[in-house]
Order: C-alpha cells, then sequence, then structure tokens
C-alpha cells in the first residue's frame, strides 16, 4: 500500500474553511428565524447553497491535501455530485433548525439525514478519485467516520437550533460552537481518508482534472464564497438592529406625542381632548347597557389668590398636589381630567345619584384639610357641580354645560361643597350657552367693533396715542362691556380669533389716522393669556403691521403682569422677538399679581402700567400712595416710562405727575370713544379736552 503523506497547510486550510462554514451555519440560522415570506427564503437558499460548498470545500482540500507521490485527478460528474449532496443536506439542516420546535425525535432523524449527506458527499468524492486498482477500504475506520458524522450532525444541529436567535450574549458561544463543529466535521474527514488505502501498483488516468491547481481554485472560492455571505449577513443584521431601533424610538415618540396630545403637561391626567372622547365612549355604553354615569365638573377655592401671592411655581405645585388627593377616592371606572387653570372634571360610571353624591362629598372632604408645600400650608377648597346621564343631558355639551352651571351654583352658595344640577339653575345657565352661541357668530355677524380711550403726556396733553377696547353690539342685549363677555372667550378659545381680529382691526384704524397726518400716535392692543400663548402670535402680528404699513415702533402690546410671569422664560423670548422688530411692549396692570424682579428686567418692555385698582383711592397719604411711588421709583430704575391708568380727578392727575408718570389714561381726561368721534374733534386740541372724550 502506498503511504500518504499530508500538506500540512492544505490541512490548516482545511479547518478553517470547516470551522468558517460551521459559523456560517450558525449565523444563517439566525437570519432565517430572524426574516419571513421571501427574505427567509432567500436567506434559507442562500445560507445552504453557502454552508454546503464550504463542507464540500474543506472534505476537497482535505483530499488535496493528501501525498500519496502521484498526482491525483478527479471524475469532473462525480466530484459535482459530490458538492450538490453537501449543498442538499446543508439545505436540509437550516430548514430543520429554523422550525419553532426541535423535539428529540426531529432532532435524531434529522442528524441521521444530516449525518447521511455528509457521508455521502465525502465517499462519493473520494470514489471521483481516478485510480485503479480501486482504493481499499479499512471498514473499521469508514464505520468511525459515520459515527463521527452523525454525532457531529446531532451537536450542530443542537448547537444551531439553540444559538439560532440573534443577541449579544450569544456571539462569544457562535464563535466557541462554530470551532467544535468545524474540528467535528474536519475530524468525520480525516477519518475517512485514515480509511482509504491506496494500493502499491496504483495508478491515475490522464483524464480529469488535474489537483495541482483545484486546491488553490477550491480555497479561493469556498473562502470568498463564505466570506461574502457573511458580510451580507452581518450587514443585514446590523442593518435590521438599526431598523428595530428605529422603529423602537419612533414608537417611543409617537408614545411621548400622544401622550403630550391627550395630557396634561403638569398633572400626566387626561386633558380636555381626551375627555370628551371618554364622555363619547362613556354615552355609547350608557345607551347600550341602559346604565348611568356621572360628570363630576370642580373648581378649586382660593387658587387664584394663593397663585397671585405665591408664584406660579408653587401654584403649580399645588394642582399636582390637589391631583393626587382628588384620585385617592376614586374607585373602578372613571376619568378624571384637568381641562386648565384649576379645572378638573370627573366621569365616573354609577349605580344610583346616591353614588355620585358620596363621591362628591369624599373629593370635597378630600381637599379642605391644608397642603404642607415648602415652607407653606396652604388651603383652598372645592366646589363641584354634578350632572347625571341622561337626567341632566343628551350628549356631552349639554352634559357639560350643565355640571358647570351646578359648580357655579355651589360657589354663588357659599363654595366648598356639591350640588347636583336643577333645571332652575339653568336660567342663568341657558343665558350665558345662548351667549356663548352667539359669540360664535359675532365675527361673522359684524357685531364686534374698537372703541378708543386717548393716551395724554402728562399732565394733559397733547395725546400721544389710543387704547383700543373691544365692545360687541348684541343685537337682543345692546352693548356688552369686554367683562360680559371674554371670560366666555377664554373659556371656548374664541378669544385666538376675536384677539386675531382686534390687532388687525386697530392696525387698520391707525393707519387711517396716520394717512390724516397723525404719524404720532401709537395703538395699544391689550393681549390675553391664551393669544399670548398661541405660536403664530408674532407671524399674526407682524403680517397685520405689513399688510397696513405700519411702522412697528407705533403699536404697543399690553400684557398683564400675570400673563408674562406665567411662562417667564417664554415671555422673554416671544417679547424679545417682537421688540427686535419693532414692536413696543408695556407690562399692564403692574402692582396686581405676582412677579419676579428678575425676569422683570429682562422682559424688553418700553413701559409699565398701573393698575387702576391703586390709583382709584390715591391722595397723598396711604398706602396706594406708597405703592405707586414704589412702582414710579422702580421704574425709572430700569429706565422704563410710566403709564397710570383710571385718572379720574383733578388730584389723581397733579400727584401722579409730580411723581414722574409719564402718560395719563382715565375718564377725566378722555373716555373711550369710536373713531369717528375721534376723527370728528381731531382737528381741535382743545375741543377734545373740551368734550372730555
Amino acid at each position: 500500500m502506498l503511504v500518504s503523506q499530508y500538506d500540512q497547510l492544505l490541512v490548516v486550510i482545511s479547518f478553517v474553511v470547516a470551522i468558517l462554514a460551521s459559523y456560517t451555519a450558525l449565523n444563517m440560522a439566525g437570519r432565517v428565524v430572524g426574516s419571513t415570506g421571501v427574505a427567509a427564503r432567500v436567506w434559507l437558499t442562500g445560507g445552504g447553497i453557502a454552508m454546503g460548498i464550504g463542507i464540500w470545500a474543506m472534505h476537497f482540500i482535505g483530499m488535496l491535501a493528501m501525498d500519496v507521490s502521484m498526482r491525483l485527478n478527479y471524475n469532473l460528474l462525480q466530484t459535482a455530485l459530490s458538492m450538490f449532496i453537501a449543498i442538499g443536506a446543508s439545505l436540509f439542516a437550516l430548514w430543520l433548525v429554523s422550525r419553532d420546535h426541535l423535539r428529540r425525535r426531529r432532532l435524531s432523524t434529522g442528524a441521521v439525514i444530516l449525518g447521511a449527506g455528509i457521508v455521502a458527499m465525502h465517499y462519493t468524492g473520494m470514489a471521483a478519485l481516478q485510480v485503479e486498482p480501486a482504493i481499499v477500504w479499512d471498514m473499521r475506520w469508514v464505520a468511525l467516520s459515520v459515527v463521527i458524522a452523525l454525532l457531529a450532525s446531532l451537536a450542530a444541529l443542537w448547537l444551531t437550533f439553540r444559538l439560532r436567535r440573534d443577541a449579544a450574549q450569544v456571539a462569544l458561544m457562535r464563535a466557541g460552537a462554530a470551532v467544535l463543529m468545524g474540528v467535528a466535521i474536519a475530524g468525520m474527514h480525516y477519518t475517512g481518508m485514515k480509511a482509504a488505502q491506496f494500493p502499491m501498483q496504483a495508478h491515475m488516468h490522464h483524464q480529469g482534472v488535474n489537483g495541482s491547481w483545484l486546491a488553490v481554485l477550491v480555497s479561493v472560492v469556498a473562502l470568498s464564497i463564505l466570506g461574502i455571505t457573511l458580510l451580507v449577513s452581518m450587514f443585514d443584521a446590523r442593518l435590521q438592529a438599526r431598523t428595530a431601533l428605529l422603529a423602537s424610538s419612533l414608537a417611543e415618540a409617537n408614545r411621548e406625542l400622544a401622550q403630550l396630545a391627550l395630557h396634561d403637561t403638569l398633572t400626566r391626567l387626561p386633558n380636555r381632548v381626551l375627555l370628551e372622547d371618554r364622555l363619547d365612549q362613556a354615552i355609547n355604553k350608557a345607551d347600550r347597557e341602559g346604565k348611568l354615569f356621572a360628570l363630576l365638573f370642580m373648581d378649586l377655592d382660593g387658587f387664584k389668590a394663593v397663585n397671585d401671592a405665591y408664584g406660579h411655581d408653587t401654584g403649580d405645585k399645588l394642582l399636582v398636589a390637589v391631583t393626587e388627593r382628588l384620585e385617592q377616592p376614586l374607585k373602578g371606572q372613571y376619568t378624571l381630567a384637568r381641562i386648565g387653570g384649576d379645572e378638573f372634571v370627573l366621569l365616573a360610571e354609577i349605580d344610583t345619584p346616591n353614588d355620585a353624591a358620596s363621591l362628591a362629598s369624599a373629593l370635597v372632604h378630600a381637599i379642605d384639610q391644608p397642603f404642607s408645600l415648602e415652607l407653606y400650608d396652604l388651603v383652598v377648597t372645592l366646589s363641584v357641580g354634578v350632572a347625571i346621564y341622561p337626567h341632566d343631558g343628551k350628549n356631552q355639551r349639554e352634559l357639560m354645560f350643565n355640571a358647570d352651571a351646578a359648580m357655579y351654583h355651589t360657589k354663588h352658595m357659599g363654595r366648598n361643597g356639591y350640588h347636583f344640577f336643577q333645571p332652575s339653575m339653568n336660567t342663568l345657565a341657558q343665558k350665558q350657552l345662548q351667549l356663548m352661541n352667539d359669540l360664535w357668530m359675532a365675527l361673522d355677524r359684524q357685531e364686534l367693533h374698537l372703541v378708543y380711550q386717548p393716551k395724554f403726556q402728562a399732565p394733559a396733553g397733547p395725546i400721544v396715542g389710543f387704547e383700543a377696547l373691544l365692545r360687541w353690539q348684541h343685537p337682543a342685549q345692546g352693548l356688552l362691556s369686554p367683562e360680559q363677555f371674554l371670560p366666555l372667550a377664554e373659556k371656548s378659545g374664541l378669544i385666538i380669533p376675536i384677539g386675531n381680529w382686534v390687532i388687525d382691526e386697530a392696525c387698520r384704524q391707525l393707519r387711517v389716522w396716520h394717512l390724516e397726518g397723525h404719524t404720532e400716535w401709537s395703538m395699544a392692543v391689550n393681549l390675553s393669556t391664551l393669544q399670548f400663548e398661541q405660536p403664530q402670535l408674532v407671524e399674526t402680528i407682524m403680517s397685520s403691521l405689513a399688510r397696513h404699513r405700519i411702522p412697528p415702533h407705533t403699536l404697543i402690546l399690553e400684557v398683564t403682569e400675570t400673563t408674562a410671569m406665567n411662562n417667564p422664560d417664554e415671555s422673554v423670548r416671544v417679547l424679545t422677538e417682537l421688540t427686535q422688530a419693532g414692536v413696543k411692549a408695556s407690562i399692564d396692570d403692574f402692582g396686581t399679581g405676582y412677579s419676579s424682579l428678575l425676569y422683570l428686567k429682562k422682559l424688553p418692555a418700553c413701559e409699565l402700567k398701573i393698575d387702576r385698582a391703586f390709583v382709584k383711592d390715591l391722595n397723598g397719604a396711604g398706602d396706594d400712595a406708597t405703592i405707586v411711588s414704589a412702582i414710579v421709583a422702580l421704574a425709572k430704575t430700569l429706565n422704563l416710562k410710566v403709564v397710570a391708568e383710571g385718572v379720574e380727578t383733578q388730584e389723581q392727575q397733579t400727584f401722579l405727575t409730580e411723581l414722574g408718570c409719564n402718560t395719563l389714561q382715565g375718564y377725566l381726561l378722555g373716555k373711550p370713544v369710536s373713531a369717528q368721534t375721534i376723527k370728528a374733534l381731531s382737528h381741535d386740541p382743545q375741543a377734545m379736552l373740551a368734550q372730555r372724550i
């Protein structure tokens, strides 16, 4: 028999190819399991082909590593057949481990089929050797190679199934498993090679493929296929991981956006939008099942005083503490919502109206104990109005309105309690509802108009500008002052379109006066809290100025102290943007709210406006005089002009002038009048003063 020796380099290469083929099998199993549909079939086919070629290449490189002192030639057809057997066995293995379960019987059957495929591939490849006389086989070594193939197949299937899921913790385990599987496959091959005995007189046919260059070709092709397959697989895994991370991030962002859109940012309670949806669901369920539910409208008594005295930070903390107490007595199916400011609404399922009474009483008692916040013990109470569906309203709007009416009845009866809605409460409520409906149509019907109160340079002139004041000429109730309808506008959100109309109309009228020659006149416009917080405010103002060709410095925006301090940082940003464009800002009703001097210094305002409450009882002595003197001194320190409103007596006029107020406004000097009246009297300044317009 010929003594066979092995090329050490090719032996090492064969082991490397076996290990790489094993790692490819492990990686491809992960890709197949992690994909669906066409993608899974593509990974199964591509992975099976790459793995099969790898195993076949390892086998052939091992054969080519054998040196029997003669040139080895191979039958091309049998060589190709052995490769297809390897690919078929690999496809079967990947398909098997991609199943949801790999029970013991299936594992054993699969190991037999895969092992038989590897054995068939090996001995078909050996049969491709063109040698005469034929190779003599040592059946003991053949049997041992078959056993090794079966055990290697069993281990390979089990490891591949266990490590098929992509995860950070299995990466190192895959590498170790690939080494074990590769050594086992290579061990089976070299055991089978040990079984082959070549007779001394053996010689090769001259036909067939020469093995001298086949080793290089097979090594390069196999390593290239396995390398490219692994690179594509790893790139896909990285791409899927990033895609999954992006999808997770987008899902989280959507959840956060939904949270912001449907929940109050301070208390995390449902907001008005989500409450309305839940209320619709409750109505449908009650109609379907014939059950009752209660709607409780709640308002905190004394919250505004706390907010003004201690500041918005303390007020916010109080609202959070109130929310926690309100949730304590709640059980079963309910929705507790904050719909704005210090207003809360509770939607709760009940069996009888007595359940609603017990719930309202529990909520009132939960709030009437003092709140200990930081250094303060704060006391607020709760006024509750209760409406029952379907007795007190057939739809969402009626229920909310009637519960609100019952809550206001509670306030009128002394607060700190609850009342059920009664039709007798509806007289005032219906008037308010009708007024609300009329207000929705007031803009379209052109029932709103502006009057203008002059502002005089102290002490008595000349006129430096006007303040635009809103009035409503109601078709049935006559002329209504802002106090009668602006709270409704704030509550319904109508203040936004109404406020935008006021800005535009004031700019239009100011343009008319400028064209008439009064270019020194300015126009002051009040901004409500809700209007000041709208994102399009700056764009709305600049658009009106451009449309009517008004110099920005002639428009003065009056923002109350409370509004400015509601969100100080945002107020500074908005007012800075407007003042940089040339618009002036005035802090209105100064001294009636809670101010931080730090933010007041940062606000880009040009003037402070002293509230009429301090001017009303003003004389040379007393607390009001002290407060006004302090405000004027503060304004001068901050280089701000001072406007005093509500001047009704000559004593007030003299005192304020002597203090250093720059501008005076009030009934002593001029009442709010229409633009037509101003035009008629503007040609004679003395007549304007004499008429006290």
